[in-house]
């Protein structure tokens, strides 16, 4: 059995940034003897173990063959027979496709580590292709700090350009395109992932409705909301957006409404709708996006007569009375400021 440090974790190390976790592929062994040696099974497809104390993924070494439609549609192969250079093959990018032993020597048969230093993402193999998802990934990968000037080599951009014609985008799961989508809302540089997908044609079937790329806000709740309001709220409604974003999105949409609005009656309406004292925390994020910024004072001022409402004195009413008296305490906590 010998284990190799496998991946990105090598990648990010050559290129002196800190890992975020490691992969590990192991040759010259098999699953009975990884399970004699403590390692826990947790593959379905291939044999995939977690290391009892560091919980980390050690996968046997593989080979795969397409054998249907999507991402998922893989035949593999693995037994000790399946040698490093092989198991590295299968990997999307060269800088990807590199090895380093416990004695710190690197195993590099594609190049990775001359990609790195001319800033290049090159596939492995043709292979690249039959994986429809890696084309999601790579685009992904630009908006890293440290990958983010990163050029598609001429060949590369052509298998990018075979999957976008080849149908084979809309196989993925709408599951791995927003897990992917919510990646590059998490990461520094989120406009190049959009921009990726524009510039290899990758549109199709789940980016249709981008027109426009812009980027607000710090975290991945802004920065959707801010995508989806110069897309007319219409990007990637078949994907599952969570709860959390969704919600961000009607307060936004909202508060918007709530600017463009001239009649004090309807602003009241808006006002309740948004629920200033139950969303408080959420609309002051919202308030940071630079589209709100030139109202911000305004609104601040709504939120605080708001937020100084007595609604205990609610209880005293039953019924349609209950909604009257709401309507009156907004009315004469905002009529001096609507």
């Amino acid at each position: 059995m010998k284990v190799f440090e496998v991946g990105g974790c090598v990648r990010d190390e050559l290129m002196g940034v800190k890992p975020v976790d490691r992969d590990w592929v192991v040759i010259n062994s098999s699953p009975a003897e990884m399970e004699q040696s403590g390692f826990k099974p947790i593959g379905k497809d291939f044999p995939v173990f977690l290391h009892q104390e560091t919980k980390e993924e050690y996968a046997l070494a593989r080979t795969e063959r397409k054998s249907g439609k999507g991402y998922k549609d893989f035949t593999f192969y693995f037994d000790s027979s399946v040698t490093l250079e092989e198991d590295l093959k299968r990997r999307d990018l060269t800088i990807n496709a590199m090895s380093k032993d416990s004695d710190g020597n690197i195993t590099d048969p594609f190049g990775g580590k001359e990609d790195i230093q001319k800033k290049i993402f090159r596939h492995t193999s043709n292979a690249f292709a039959e994986d429809p998802l890696r084309a999601l990934r790579l685009a992904r990968f630009k908006t890293y700090a440290h990958l983010k000037d990163f050029e598609v080599a001429e060949e590369t951009s052509a298998l990018l350009r075979e999957i976008a014609i080849s149908d084979e985008l809309s196989s993925l799961s709408a599951d791995r395109v927003w897990m992917e989508t919510f990646k590059a809302l998490s990461s520094p540089y989120t406009e190049n992932f959009f921009e990726s997908l524009v510039e290899h044609g990758l549109l199709n079937p789940w980016f249709t409705d981008l027109e426009k790329i812009s980027i607000d806000g710090i975290t991945p709740e802004h920065k959707w909301i801010e995508m989806q309001r110069v897309n007319h709220f219409n990007l990637c409604s078949d994907l599952p957006i969570p709860k959390s974003f969704q919600k961000g999105i009607e307060l936004f949409k909202l508060i918007l409404s709530l600017i463009n609005c001239s009649e004090t009656q309807e602003k009241i309406v808006l006002i309740e709708s948004i629920n200033f004292p139950r969303n408080h925390e959420e609309i002051k994020g919202l308030l940071e996006l630079k589209i709100l910024q030139p109202y911000r004072k305004d609104l601040d001022k709504i939120s605080n007569a708001v937020m100084s409402i007595n609604f205990s004195q609610l209880a005293e009413f039953d019924g349609n009375a209950v909604s009257e008296k709401k309507q009156f305490l907004y009315h004469e906590a905002l009529k001096s400021i609507l």
